[in-house]
Formats: C-alpha cells, structure tokens, sequence
C-alpha cells in the first residue's frame, strides 16, 4: 500500500517534537535559531504541513542528533511526507486533513446526531446533504466532492483490510427528511444492508434514552494499526479539531461507550430503521 502522506506528516511530527523536548528547547527558540516562523515549528509538529528532508536535517542538528539509525527513518518518513494522496487530485477540498487519516485507519468510532455518517451515505442522500449544507457552491464543485465522498467509501468495502465501523446514530437521523421520501427509503435500506456487514455496527440511539453525554455533538475516533494512540476528530463550522492526547481520546472512548450501552443492540436497530422505511414507502407514493 502506498505511504499515506498525512499519517507520515503526523508521526513525523510527534517524533520532532519528542527530540525537540528531550533538547530541552522551546519552539519559540527553535525558530530565533532557524530564522523561520514560530507558527512553522507548530505546524510541523502537529502534522499541519509537510516536512521536508532539509527541515529534518536542520532539526536534528539543532537537537543534537547524530545517530544516523534515528536521523534515516525520519528522513524517509519526511520524503513520504511531501508525497500527495488520491485525494489531492481532486484539488483544494474540505477535510483533506481527516480524509488522510480515514484512509489509513483500521478502526472507527463515530456519534452522528443529525447525519447518516458519510461512508454510508448512498449517493442521492450524499449529494442532498453537500449541495444543501454549502449552497455557494457551484454544481461542478458539489459533483467534485461527492465524488470524493464516495471515493472514501472504498475504504468500508477493501476486501484486503475492510475499515471497522461501529456508528452510534441518534433516532432524529431516521426522521430527518433529507431530499425526499424516496431518497430517504433508499438510504435507510442501505444502512440497513451494510449494518449487517461483520465489519459495520450501526446502532440507533432512541429519543427515549433521554440526557446524555455526548449531547453536545458529532465526533469520531480513528485508531491505527501501527500506533498504539488514536486522534479523535471533531467537526466544527469554521474550524475542526484533531486531539491526540491520551487523555482525551479516552475521554472520548469512553464517551462512546456509554452511547453503545444507551443505544439499542444492531439487530433491534435493524428493526428500527425498517418500521421507519415503511413509512418513507408510503411517504413515497404520495409524494
């Protein structure tokens, strides 16, 4: 499998980091002494930007590293780095960032409290929700990201490392009418279908599970096969968040713990979401 640049830029990051604190320098002092931005150094640690093998060689000089078995893999990881991803082509898109890290995780933990999440949404409904969440758009441009959304979708049906999704939905998904009756029916069904899959758990949170804690919103846990540590990924209007602290990604865990107990198990879910699809079906023939 290629080198997936974003989880190459992170990894990098945390490495940098780590032999920036062992040198017992600030960043702030790293960049007086590199004559570049205090921002850069930020943006480097935390995986924002690529790194280049020219930053790493500067860096671990600066640091005092001299061991080339510690310098080469941070090279050859800064090299994958600058590498683009099959979601570059498609040209400057919203969460290109959470994209990479989607693409490589081998584990997903979502809560969605308004939306049937992206990787089983079916093109009709998909399309609805891009078109009427960003309506600046142009046609040309909501076609470019659904393809890009469908396109990510891949990633549920690799039959070499199908991606494990367990999605906790709140039962205002089922009812809210996105497109139309039609549209709605079909995408129940197909929820429905691929929650039967080994490797995808949806489960429905019914309203009468009252208070609870993840009432404030949305969020995702992505966990890697190579690192021990996830990165927990909030949606936001203006601005997302990725926390990678242990802490925090156990808060989270937690969190979705306490939704899968509140939820209904996959099987009554299933039962749910089809008592719900006939009312769509009638909805439907009266539409």
């Amino acid at each position: 499998m290629a080198a997936n640049p974003t989880v190459k830029r992170r990894q990098l990051g945390v490495e940098l980091r780590r032999l920036r604190l062992a040198s017992g320098l600030k960043s702030t002092e790293v960049a007086e002494r590199l004559m570049v931005s205090q921002p850069k150094i930020s943006h480097l640690e935390n995986g924002n930007r690529a790194v280049s093998p020219r930053d790493v060689r500067d860096l671990c000089a600066l640091y005092g590293v001299t061991d080339q078995q510690v310098i080469d893999p941070l090279m050859a990881m800064a090299a994958e780095s600058g590498q683009r991803g099959w979601w570059h082509s498609y040209g400057d898109i919203p969460q290109s960032t959470y994209i990479g890290l989607e693409t490589d995780a081998v584990y997903l933990h979502t809560y969605e409290p308004m939306l049937v999440p992206a990787l089983l949404q079916t093109p009709a409904y998909a399309h609805t929700v891009i078109e009427e969440a960003a309506p600046q758009l142009t046609a040309e441009q909501v076609a470019t990201r659904l393809k890009v959304r469908l396109r990510r979708q891949h990633r549920i049906h690799d039959p070499a490392r199908p991606l494990r999704l367990s999605a906790v939905l709140d039962e205002s998904v089922l009812h809210r009418v996105v497109g139309n009756p039609e549209i709605m029916r079909e995408q129940l069904e197909h929820l429905n279908s691929l929650g039967a899959e080994p490797h995808i758990t949806v489960q429905v949170l019914p309203y009468t599970a009252g208070a609870h804690a993840c009432l404030s919103g949305q969020f995702a846990i992505l966990q890697f096969a190579d690192s021990p540590a996830g990165v927990v990924y909030v949606e936001r209007f203006d601005s997302d968040l990725y926390l990678e602290k242990p802490s925090d990604v156990v808060t989270f865990s937690v969190m979705h713990d306490q939704m899968q107990a509140k939820a209904l198990d996959a099987v009554d879910s299933r039962d749910v979401i089809a008592d719900v699809i006939k009312t769509y079906i009638g909805a439907a023939i009266r539409y």
